[in-house]
């Protein structure tokens, strides 16, 4: 997954909650997708990602950048496709139409000949309107969002591939005065911007994107009741009016619903871009939350019950397939640990994706291969220290070492040697 600074749980559900405790148009949905990210030193071949996807039926993948090695892999397997724009880009998207045409030409039009790599989605940026990001991308996203879209349009794809923009739940909000969903609606200072953008996104009949991370709101505040973030339990239900809320993630789509409604697009398609639960860095990030909050997850938006306000299943990207031990741990080191299998394909947990109950576990990477031969220097300098990876990925790892050394001679830097090994283990 991506790292995104600042995101938290939006205070008004918290205000909702701490009152509380104290006292239809969707896209078809066939399978849960998931989020492939690549922030991970030790990666296993693209072929063979690909491969797990189909065997545990998997057909939607969110990529966070367009791989040249990827989006090969998913050629003719079918598999839907969102491919993201970082938000670096942004700028240089909306200043020039050229650019956007340019970047679809090399990253969308030449997989999609012949319909080998089935793209359907182009997420612009991710998150622009975070309040850490202090305004950088509120002028660009929307002109951005435009030039991308007219390009698919132009070389022939509009109809069938959509650009959307995926933001963060606190783009929306409820006041504190009635912390509720049917209160719902746009922060007032990105208002009017942000149903610009929503109007665009509606004359193009693209969905609003959104990511929703119920974690957070239990991470950021201990007296958030815990129950709530999951699906199972139905105890102590918020009300609203004649709608009965069970779970923090139909509160979260229904307040965006509400905000919807209230700018004119009671409609509007909504996908989750990222939904999950980590597995590590905090106490309430556990194999054993996250495998609660992920099947109630599969179950309740493959069911068709659909939330309070809207009825019918969820398009939602699971949060994600694999841990990223190279991403930010801002706002802290959990930001590693969303994926459901282990770094070298092996399943975390137990996960039926099918939403069916049938028990179907994960079915984990074919024919890692390890090698035992990968060495670098101990902390202490003077040793070597064994190391074990997923041996496909480090294929040269040990021949392109014993050359280098042998070609420096007797006389070869230990440090040099160190920092010879990061750089090949880390291409």
């Amino acid at each position: 997954m991506l790292v995104l600074p600042g995101r938290r749980c939006p205070q008004p559900l918290l205000i909702l909650l701490f009152f509380v405790f104290m006292s239809i148009v969707v896209f078809d949905v066939e399978s849960i997708g998931i989020n492939w990210g690549t922030k991970a030193t030790h990666q296993l071949p693209p072929e063979m990602v690909v491969q797990m996807l189909k065997d545990n039926g998997i057909n939607k993948v969110k990529l966070f950048e367009a791989d040249n090695k990827i989006l090969t892999a998913l050629a003719g397997t079918g598999i839907e496709v969102m491919l993201m724009i970082p938000n670096d880009m942004l700028a240089d998207m909306s200043g020039d139409n050229g650019v956007a045409a340019y970047w679809v030409k090399e990253n969308v039009i030449q997989y999609t000949c012949n319909d080998a790599v089935n793209i359907r989605y182009v997420a612009v940026g991710n998150e622009p309107f975070l309040q850490t990001y202090n305004g950088i991308y509120l002028n660009v996203t929307l002109p951005a969002l435009q030039n991308v879209q007219n390009a698919l349009n132009d070389a022939g794809l509009g109809s069938k591939i959509k650009a959307t923009v995926p933001f963060n739940a606190n783009v929306y909000y409820s006041p504190d005065w009635n912390p509720v969903p049917s209160e719902g609606d746009f922060q007032r200072e990105i208002r009017d911007l942000t149903i610009e953008l929503v109007h665009y996104l509606s004359e193009n009949s693209a969905p609003f994107t959104v990511n929703i991370y119920p974690f957070l709101c239990l991470y950021g505040n201990e007296n958030f009741p815990k129950d709530f973030a999951f699906f199972d339990d139905t105890n102590m239900p918020v009300q609203d009016g004649d709608a009965k809320y069970t779970n923090l993630f139909d509160a979260y789509l229904d307040t965006l619903l509400w905000a919807l409604k209230r700018a004119g697009y009671p409609d509007m398609p909504i996908m989750v871009g990222e939904v999950g639960w980590p597995t590590g860095g905090n106490k309430h990030a556990n194999v054993a939350n996250a495998k609660r909050f992920n099947q109630g997850l599969i179950q309740h938006v493959l069911s068709g019950r659909g939330t309070p306000l809207r009825s019918g299943e969820i398009d939602v990207y699971l949060s994600s397939l694999f841990d990223e031990n190279t991403n930010s741990i801002t706002p802290d080191t959990f930001e590693r640990h969303w994926g459901i299998f282990e770094y070298n394909g092996k399943p975390k947990y137990d996960l039926d994706l099918s939403g069916n109950q049938a028990n179907n576990g994960l079915i984990g990477a074919h024919h890692v291969r390890y090698f035992s031969d990968c060495h670098s220097l101990g902390s202490s300098g003077n040793h070597l220290t064994h190391h074990r990876f997923p041996g496909m990925l480090l294929t040269h790892l040990t021949c392109i070492i014993k050359r280098e050394t042998r070609k420096a001679g007797t006389v070869i830097s230990l440090v040099w040697q160190e920092s010879l090994w990061r750089s090949i283990c880390r291409k």
